[in-house]
């Protein structure tokens, strides 16, 4: 009784540590596989990384499944190299973990390695998916990151890496999910000044981009040739038009300013880990309101 009231004080006190305006914060974005880090939150990454601060994706599995002609190992290989290309273009640090692609599982280890990632980044920030999706990689990746947001500060687990003190603010990537509940942005990066290094630094990812993807929806024939005009093609692909409910974030934390912003990526607050304020998020996301 008297362990489980310690912990129970350490999470609240935690959760109410705030945040100071000229830190360097530390971000961790987790996804299921080598690009979707980077589909996710690629813009609001390079801004980070333009602003001075450390961001770091992870992704669970290495990707060893994605493709209609290559497997394995060699296949491993292709997708780590063209992760730590992706990692010299947004300005971030990749780290790829050897999980099979396709068979990632919600286990204790792989929490204890979740864990461990965030610790040793001493993370202000975590992104993850939600847990609801079409890909089982991408609900159990949503589902590692929720499990290990209290965890992260209590220091009998993963006891071989220090605990933080602080628990971070998580945060979930955008998607189109209506069920169990649709996404709701609750915060929205304008990144119209770094859409094109996003799709440039997006375009590393060859395997993925310019063959798997293509591949599975029927498109393969329609990519084109030349490097120019794969730049362009990917571009249109990754325009979606905002939605409402992003229009609306938009015009909350940028004011008048939102009504001119293209490109966006959104982001909702994980009822585990830090419930940051308003005033709180805007030092999270230092780029708010900035052109």
């Amino acid at each position: 009784m008297l362990k489980s009231f310690f912990f129970s004080l350490c999470f609240i006190l935690a959760s109410h540590i705030s945040f100071s305006q000229d830190q360097v914060l530390n971000i961790v974005v987790f996804g299921a596989h080598p690009d979707d880090c980077d589909i996710d939150a690629g813009g609001t990454a390079i801004l980070y990384s333009k602003m001075g601060h450390k961001v770091k994706f992870v992704s669970l599995t290495n990707g060893d499944a994605g493709h209609f002609e290559k497997g394995g190992g060699a296949l491993a290989k292709i997708r780590m190299a063209e992760a730590q290309e992706a990692a010299k273009r947004f300005g971030v640090t990749y780290k790829v973990l050897d999980n099979h692609d396709g068979e990632l599982m919600p286990t204790l280890e792989n929490r204890l390695k979740v864990i461990r990632e965030i610790r040793t980044w001493n993370a202000d920030l975590v992104i993850a998916p939600r847990p609801n999706d079409y890909h089982p990689d991408h609900r159990y990746t949503g589902i590692l990151v929720q499990d290990a947001a209290y965890m992260v500060i209590v220091p009998n687990v993963a006891a071989d890496t220090p605990p933080l003190k602080k628990n971070p603010v998580f945060v979930y990537s955008h998607d189109n999910f209506q069920r169990p509940n649709k996404f709701r942005p609750d915060i929205a990066i304008n990144i119209d000044s770094v859409f094109q290094q996003k799709i440039y630094a997006l375009s590393a990812h060859e395997s993925q981009f310019f063959e798997w993807l293509p591949w599975t929806s029927g498109n393969l024939d329609k990519v084109p040739k030349k490097d120019e005009d794969r730049m362009n093609w990917l571009s249109n692909w990754r325009s979606a038009p905002l939605d409402k409910a992003t229009k609306e974030s938009l015009v909350k934390w940028y004011g008048d300013k939102a009504q001119s912003i293209k490109k966006a990526e959104g982001f909702e607050i994980c009822e585990y880990g830090k419930q940051p304020t308003d005033e709180e998020i805007k030092i999270l996301f230092p780029m708010i309101g900035k052109d």
